[in-house]
């Protein structure tokens, strides 16, 4: 099978895109809007950048109407915002929370989500994340305009909570702790629990 991308719809290029590329680790952002009103979003396009300084992105796409979504407003408006991940445990509540809310009404209080204060950012982060990113916007950069346009935010990491319990032996992360969820093609999830191990052939 050969498929010309330069034919296909956005949809139907969207649906070969998320059905290949993954599995995709999940960005659990929130947000305030100027008042003060919290929002909180998951994003399946999403991966660190460098550790010089430290940069992640992820990638809010229009919605169908072809407008930004309230992830993207608020960012606009107020620079700043945490990337929670998703352990198994959140899973369900993840989902929920991208259903389609007026804008500031807070999912965090729609869905009952415990949230817990930030040091360095005015967004809160998810109490239960076992790892929460704070981080400033360093850019936009906008692909395409109309539904599926896209709005690549990158962020400078400031500062990250991350629970005691998820650490292995050696002090650092331990997947199968973390038991983070990653997406799927359509309705379909992964987590991070089946992992396997290759030496680098550069490895000193």
């Amino acid at each position: 099978m050969l498929l010309d991308f330069s034919a296909l719809s956005p949809r139907d290029a969207y649906r070969w895109m998320v059905g290949t590329i993954l599995p995709r680790p999940i960005a659990w952002v929130s947000t305030v809007a100027p008042d003060g009103r919290t929002n909180l979003a998951p994003f399946s396009f999403f991966q660190g950048v460098t550790a010089n300084p430290p940069t992640l992105l992820f990638i809010p796409a229009n919605n169908r109407e072809g407008a930004k979504k309230d992830t993207v407003r608020n960012i606009e408006l107020v620079p700043e915002f945490v990337v929670n991940l998703v352990p198994h445990a959140l899973a369900e509540p993840m989902n929920r929370t991208a259903s389609l809310l007026p804008y500031g009404e807070s999912e965090f209080e729609a869905f009952g989500i415990a949230a817990a204060p930030s040091v360095r950012v005015r967004p809160p982060r998810v109490a239960q994340a076992p790892v929460a990113f704070e981080c400033t916007l360093l850019q936009i950069v906008h692909v395409g305009t109309g539904p599926l346009g896209a709005n690549v935010i990158f962020g400078r990491i400031l500062a990250a909570h991350v629970r005691d319990d998820v650490l292995g032996p050696g002090g650092l992360p331990d997947a199968r702790k973390l038991d983070l969820v990653g997406r799927l093609g359509g309705e379909d999830y992964a987590t991070t629990r089946d992992t396997f191990s290759l030496k680098r052939p550069d490895a000193r």
